[in-house]
């Protein structure tokens, strides 16, 4: 499974505004984040929950040992961009803490099982980042 070029293909679709193969259009959110190392914007094609005014984005990077590259850009530069719906803007990502995180964790992985399968995969603390607009 070529990551990359199905992210590519994702993004394609999503900004076309249809249909996005294999995926609910309702639930999917880009993030752009700036490259820690090279300063580039990348673009992250992944599910969120919306809470209110704010969106949860969950750095489960399927269960593997280390955390997603975008959630390393974001924890150097929270500055970040969101496509969601038929809307762009501008936002601040802020990695919860304590029991705002553990609060969020719990309901997500109630409402999202396979998170709960992510991180039996794992050793590291699953973040939960809050992406709220500027």
């Amino acid at each position: 499974m070529d990551v990359k070029e199905i992210n590519r293909k994702t993004i394609t679709q999503f900004r076309a505004g249809g249909e996005i193969e294999g995926m609910h259009r309702e639930k999917l959110v880009l993030l752009t984040t700036i490259g820690r190392s090279t300063g580039n914007p990348y673009t992250t094609p992944m599910m969120f929950h919306r809470d209110g005014d704010r969106l949860l984005v969950i750095a489960s990077n399927i269960g593997a040992p280390n955390h997603p590259d975008w959630y390393q850009n974001l924890v150097l530069n929270p500055e970040v961009t969101v496509e969601v719906g038929d809307e762009t803007y501008d936002a601040v990502a802020t990695p919860l803490t304590g029991v705002e995180r553990d609060h969020m964790w719990t309901m997500l992985k109630q409402l999202y099982p396979f998170f709960a399968d992510h991180e039996t995969k794992t050793d590291r603390t699953i973040p939960v980042v809050s992406l709220t607009r500027r």
